[in-house]
């Protein structure tokens, strides 16, 4: 008897990480054409001129984490004391490694935050040990770390619109610059 498919078996995963490598998603010309009207070769010299310029970075696909059982996704504004300079290299490092951990970013606004992160988990216990034991145990954690709120997004979502598509409409009706 055949094994039963699954989203989480070796098989599916190893597919999925295959979408992410660069140029193994390549768009469809003919979908394209059939959507705009354009001849293939104004298609293709359109798409090598975005990637020239940057502004297209790749091609990949739309997981639903929350299908895959990863329902939390947690984002995190931290205060951290910049001088200590030593500490914060580490704690990037383990940052890094952190497999829950898909984005780290700067911020600047009101407050005294000065980095976001955001990430995944199965759920609220789950975060709360694994920020235990990687971040909190860490030497130097708490003269590095003076202060972080956490947020928790969960069911139900009221929008859910890529960011691709959100500035394709900003520029579209005039809310965005057309020249970079």
């Amino acid at each position: 008897m055949a094994n039963q498919m699954k989203v989480t078996d070796e098989i599916r995963i190893n597919i999925l990480n295959a979408l992410l490598k660069i140029h193994s998603v390549q768009p469809n010309i003919r979908q394209i054409k059939k959507h705009t009207g354009y001849h293939k070769a104004t298609i293709k010299s359109s798409l090598e001129f975005l990637k020239k310029e940057g502004v297209l970075q790749g091609y990949g696909p739309k997981v639903s984490f929350r299908k895959l059982g990863y329902n939390l996704e947690v984002l995190s504004f931290t205060q951290a004391d910049l001088s200590e300079q030593k500490t914060f290299e580490k704690y990037m490092e383990i940052i890094g490694k952190d497999p829950h951990v898909y984005w780290v970013s700067s911020v600047v606004g009101n407050g005294n935050w000065n980095f976001l992160t955001r990430q995944v988990y199965r759920d609220i216990e789950t975060f709360h040990a694994e920020n235990q034991k990687r971040y909190r145990s860490m030497p130097g954690f708490f003269d590095l770390v003076k202060d972080t709120q956490s947020f928790f997004s969960v069911e139900p979502i009221f929008k859910n619109t890529s960011r691709t598509k959100t500035i394709i409409e900003l520029i579209k009706s005039g809310g965005g610059s057309n020249e970079a």
